[in-house]
């Protein structure tokens, strides 16, 4: 299962289209606010039915299609932009490339030469969106400063130019 990010929303690769954005699922003919609601009945209220991603995505955030949604206004624009921003970077970087909003982390990437390149709007490594740089094996030096490779916070970087030259910096790095 892959998604799309973009300026508007989250949106399915593939048929049916089902869109959220704004904190309303939208699909062909409805559009549902979806706070407050279990993910089976914001589903069907589409005409889709939820199930748990499990047997897809071990290790994504297993949530149960009884649990509610709950949405707090702001943390979904904060979201929304930084998957948006996330994706039109990536799309700067590798024009040729579609950038995928993979369920199991919410984070928007790319791989180009066995290096990830990618947009998580927060995790247990940052509390807030950032930036980041995976290359499939680690290199030394001070660039690398996260587990994983580097990450730098999106309001530090500003706006997308200055993430496709922290991308560009990740890839002259990861392949010196």
């Amino acid at each position: 299962m892959r998604l799309r990010a973009g300026v508007d929303g989250i949106r399915t690769w593939d048929d049916p289209p089902v869109r959220l954005s704004g904190g309303e699922l939208i699909g062909e003919a409805q559009r549902v606010p979806v706070n407050g609601m279990t993910f089976a009945d914001a589903a069907a209220a589409i005409g889709l039915s939820a199930h748990p991603l499990d047997d897809v995505y071990h290790d994504g955030p297993h949530v149960r299609p009884d649990e509610v949604i709950s949405l707090v206004p702001g943390d979904v624009a904060v979201v929304e932009e930084a998957l948006a921003r996330g994706d039109a970077a990536l799309r700067g970087l590798a024009s040729s490339s579609e950038p995928i909003l993979w369920p199991e982390h919410f984070d928007v990437a790319i791989t180009l030469d066995d290096v990830n390149f990618g947009v998580s709007p927060g995790d247990a490594h940052h509390e807030r969106p950032y930036a980041y740089v995976g290359p499939h094996h680690l290199r030394p030096g001070a660039f690398w400063n996260a587990p994983f490779g580097a990450s730098r916070p999106l309001e530090d970087l500003g706006d997308v130019a200055a993430v496709v030259a922290f991308f560009h910096e990740g890839a002259r790095e990861a392949s010196g």
